[in-house]
C-alpha cells in the first residue's frame, strides 16, 4: 500500500491542525483507499461512543480520497450514512473506500468502518461532483505543501 499525502490544516488529515483527527490514508493496488483509526475521548457523543458527525466526516473524506487517488478531484454533492453499530472510543477501526461508478462529472463511491471483530459499524454511499480543471489547479497551487509524511 502507498501512503497518501496529507495537507497542513484539513480537519481530517491536517498535520498541523491542533483539533484535527490526524488520519493517514493508504491507496492499494485494488484502487481502494484504507485507513486505520482509534477514536479518542474527545471524539465522543454519548459516553464511550464516537460522535455520529465525526463518523460522517471520516467516511466523506475516505470516499473523496478514493477519487483523488484516481486523480479525480471532486466535492461532495450527496452523502447517505447508515449507522449499524455504536463505534466505541479507544478501539481500533478499519476503514475502506471505493469508487463504484463514474458518469461524466459525477462519481459515486462507498465507504465503510469496521470494528475490531470485523463487523460493519457504519457505511456511506455518496455522490461527488468533479471540480472544473481550472479550480483544481488553484487548489493544487494552494496545496503546495500537500505531502507524504
Amino acid at each position: 500500500m502507498e501512503k497518501q499525502p496529507s495537507s497542513q490544516m484539513c480537519f481530517v488529515c491536517g498535520r498541523d491542525n491542533p483539533i484535527g483527527l490526524h488520519m493517514h490514508f493508504y491507496t492499494d493496488t485494488d484502487g481502494c483507499v484504507y485507513a486505520d483509526y482509534i477514536p479518542r475521548e474527545e471524539h465522543q457523543s454519548y459516553p464511550g461512543v464516537m460522535h455520529g458527525g465525526l463518523i460522517t466526516t471520516m467516511l466523506d473524506e475516505l470516499i473523496g480520497r478514493t477519487a483523488i487517488a484516481s486523480d479525480l478531484w471532486c466535492m461532495t454533492a450527496k452523502l447517505e450514512i447508515r449507522f449499524r453499530k455504536p463505534i466505541p472510543i479507544g478501539e481500533p477501526l478499519k476503514l475502506k473506500g471505493e469508487i463504484t461508478k463514474k458518469n461524466g462529472r459525477l462519481l459515486e463511491g462507498r465507504g465503510e468502518i469496521r470494528l475490531p471483530d470485523g463487523s460493519l459499524a457504519a457505511q456511506a454511499i455518496g455522490t461527488y461532483l468533479r471540480i472544473p480543471d481550472e479550480q483544481i489547479e488553484q487548489y493544487k497551487t494552494a496545496l503546495n505543501w500537500w505531502r507524504v509524511e
